[in-house]
């Protein structure tokens, strides 16, 4: 079955309000395909947000192609196609899922709405093309699941949008802390980041024209349209994690990450979390399995909220985005130079995941390392959501005893726009 054909059939489904039975094409489920040591990477854009346009600016997207955007509202689209240059030659959709059944892509790049991500990235995997998907990875702690399952099932390679996972001072420095150069981890501080509000509903607005209110709205459910709800998506617990800066799943995002990458708890998490007060904005603590307590307690600092700070019993290493320092100081020799902020922080990264839909290797932020940093975000609403003392189980990814706890793991998912079955 030709891509388009089984992709048509999945849009049919959702529109039918039906989860579909996916037919895989088989190259998808053979050996896969590779573009050519010489081949120019064809790509698409799903979401043209701002995200899009600041990572279309990245210098290493030379190494593809852009061939095809899609946005619910395609007026964006038009927008970043005026800006971008060659844009006039992009196809435009508003629906990602004609894209996916028309263009012959080898990957897309998914800026969606949090809330929409990880039912795009699926489609897009089901369709045989590899993924770069942006961070906060999924929306609640079970959805990222299936998608890891995708990914394998698939033989696709989805690399997580955290780009400190590439820059080569960062991991330097997390390779110093995992190898003992600080001794043993005692303490990790990190920046208090903020939870998710809750909208409080508002008389509704007219729907811009050329935007599809029911595909953007996606799994939640559909509100009436306002554009508190379409412009600041990030700051509603409907949509996302805490997306805004210093919000648990923005910033915050890239610094928990930082630190299960230097803890090397890659495939694991946190045992316990608790609250150290009251409120939806107070400080939490975290406990591993080896003993170490991550605290977010840190005053906001700019783009030091980007790491975080480990303290050891024999050192301390404070690791922000494309630098670090140390005591002793000795642990800043044989540094990479540090990483410059802007446009093109994510070189690196968009170069390793293009080199890696060549060689067939796991990213460096592969969707495992994605699914579990993003999980200790959601771990972080969920327990200032309680208010009490969690245990969680991170090879079950499921609280210890706490029924009520694991409740908050999903939700419930808007008719026809269910997760497909990964056959």
């Amino acid at each position: 079955m030709k891509r388009r054909d089984f992709l048509r059939r999945s849009a049919t489904a959702a529109v039918a309000g039906i989860a579909a039975p996916y037919l895989i094409p088989s190259h998808v489920l053979a050996a896969p395909g590779r573009p050519g040591a010489n081949d120019r990477i064809r790509i698409g854009f799903i979401g043209m947000g701002g995200r899009a346009r600041w990572l279309m600016q990245n210098e290493d997207l030379s190494a593809a192609q852009i061939v095809a955007v899609a946005d619910a509202f395609v007026r964006r689209c038009h927008e970043a196609a005026k800006i971008i240059p060659d844009g006039e030659k992009w196809n435009k959709y508003h629906d990602y899922r004609q894209m996916l059944d028309q263009e012959k892509l080898d990957a897309v790049f998914v800026e969606t709405t949090t809330h929409a991500r990880v039912l795009v990235c699926i489609h897009a995997l089901q369709a045989g093309l590899d993924v770069y998907g942006e961070k906060p990875l999924t929306l609640t702690v079970a959805e990222g699941r299936p998608l890891v399952q995708a990914v394998r099932r698939y033989n696709r390679i989805l690399q997580t949008g955290t780009q400190q996972r590439s820059m080569p001072i960062n991991m330097y420095a997390s390779k110093l802390v995992r190898e003992g150069a600080i001794g043993k981890v005692q303490t990790v501080i990190a920046c208090n980041f903020e939870g998710p509000k809750r909208w409080s509903p508002k008389q509704a607005q007219p729907i811009p024209k050329g935007l599809d209110w029911d595909q953007w709205c996606n799994q939640t459910e559909l509100r009436p349209y306002h554009r508190d709800l379409y412009y600041k998506w990030a700051e509603w617990r409907a949509y996302d994690g805490g997306g805004q800066s210093w919000g648990v799943t923005g910033w915050g995002t890239h610094s928990l990450d930082q630190v299960q990458c230097a803890l090397g708890t890659d495939d694991t998490g946190p045992v316990e979390i608790w609250p150290e007060e009251p409120g939806p904005k107070c400080r939490v603590t975290m406990r591993y399995a080896g003993g170490t307590l991550l605290k977010l307690e840190g005053p906001r600092r700019d783009h030091a909220d980007l790491g975080a700070i480990f303290v050891g019993d024999k050192g301390r290493i404070e690791i922000k985005r494309g630098s670090y320092t140390a005591e002793p100081n000795e642990l800043l020799e044989g540094a990479p130079e540090p990483t410059p902020e802007g446009p093109h922080e994510c070189d690196d990264h968009i170069r390793n995941f293009f080199e890696c839909m060549r060689t067939r290797e796991q990213p460096n932020a592969d969707v495992e390392i994605g699914q579990r940093s993003t999980t200790v975000c959601h771990l972080v609403n969920i327990c200032r959501e309680l208010g009490r003392k969690l245990r969680w189980d991170p090879i079950a990814e499921k609280f210890v005893g706490d029924d009520e706890a694991n409740e908050l793991l999903s939700r419930p998912r808007r008719k026809g726009y269910e997760l497909p079955k990964i056959v």
